[in-house]
């Protein structure tokens, strides 16, 4: 495929790309992730604070799809924007825009393969200095540690940011013909390259066997209830997962609702019938109904470990009941537009291994 070669690192890269869009009027704003005295999402429509952004710095602060998901779901963006996203981000948009979430319209992506980022717990403190002197193998998320989608299959431009990439030269791969189309004008070295099959096929492997090595010591299969509250017993009922899941999308979720309220008078008759009571109460019951709601659609992004206050391991469950929820459909979150989510399609053949309904 047709490459972009700039002789600069990634970041400076693509603001230099993003700031020669932004003079020729191809482009009129950016979405990324920004850092100023701490890393967070930016809108940015002013060329002159394009410095401020730092698109592959291994952090992710909430889920990129999440918040552009905020920007997008009354209406499109009417002008446009480059957004540049991670692969698991990049994907939980494509699932909320089939969820009728968000709208892609004039927005063109830019992603890359990712080595991963750091979680959230690891960087408090001086966050610049262990950003800039991060080991990409030390401190990364488990949920990233075992991704085996960390190449972007729907992005416009894709950069190979992986081990061994030299940092003062980058290659963008123009994936699409909207990619070309944005690049024409551009004066760079276009050459024909494609990614280093070699290198992804050795970084997959590597995560397929540390996914494999976690799979045995998380059990799900053989769960049940003892399972279940040995994982999930000492939740403190917060619903941070929630909130930071990308695909829990509800404006009131049902575990939020005064439907699910409970009152004194429930304890008080629980504590009658049951002659003790297990507080804060309806823990497993929210983490089950997660699972059911959102295992089609997971991504995988591990924002709701790493925003779990007693360090659950919500993600690594999570994307392990995903992946054989998924696996029964040979689908794949956020693969493809046009590919819709199982459980919005009907086919009279299905399942055949569980007898005629």
């Amino acid at each position: 495929m047709k490459a972009l070669k700039i002789s600069k690192s990634p970041d400076d890269a693509i603001k230099d790309l993003l700031s020669s869009l932004f003079e020729k009027q191809k482009i009129k704003g950016v979405f990324s992730l920004c850092y100023d005295q701490d890393y967070f999402y930016g809108f940015v429509t002013d060329k002159n604070l394009l410095n401020k952004l730092t698109p592959t710095a291994p952090v992710m602060p909430a889920n990129g799809g999440k918040m552009l998901s905020r920007l997008t779901m009354l209406e499109p963006i009417q002008t446009p924007i480059v957004v540049v996203l991670r692969p698991c981000e990049l994907r939980a948009l494509y699932e909320l825009v089939k969820l009728e979430q968000a709208n892609i319209e004039n927005l063109i992506f830019i992603s890359f393969i990712c080595p991963g980022v750091l979680s959230l717990k690891e960087i408090k403190g001086n966050i610049e200095e262990k950003v800039a002197n991060v080991n990409q193998k030390q401190g990364l998320r488990e949920c990233c540690r075992f991704c085996e989608n960390f190449v972007p299959e729907n992005a416009d431009l894709i950069l190979p940011i992986i081990d061994g990439e030299n940092n003062n030269k980058t290659t963008i791969f123009i994936k699409t013909e909207r990619g070309e189309e944005l690049l024409q004008g551009i004066e760079n070295n276009l050459v024909e390259e494609d990614f280093d099959s070699a290198t992804l096929s050795s970084i997959r492997e590597e995560r397929t066997r540390y996914k494999e090595k976690t799979w045995q010591n998380i059990k799900t299969e053989n769960f049940g209830i003892p399972g279940l509250i040995d994982i999930f017993g000492r939740c403190i009922n917060c619903h941070a997962c929630g909130r930071a899941c990308p695909i829990c999308y509800c404006n009131l979720c049902y575990f939020d609702s005064a439907s699910n309220d409970t009152g004194p008078r429930v304890y008080e008759e629980e504590l009658e019938r049951r002659g003790a009571l297990r507080l804060p109460s309806g823990t497993i019951f929210y983490h089950i109904g997660r699972m059911i709601h959102i295992s089609l659609s997971c991504v995988g992004c591990g924002m709701c470990s790493d925003v779990c206050p007693i360090s659950i391991p919500v993600g690594t469950v999570f994307t392990k009941i995903a992946e054989a929820t998924q696996g029964l459909f040979n689908y794949v979150p956020g693969r493809d537009l046009e590919e819709k989510i199982p459980i919005s399609t009907f086919k009279i053949k299905e399942f055949d291994e569980l007898g005629e309904a």
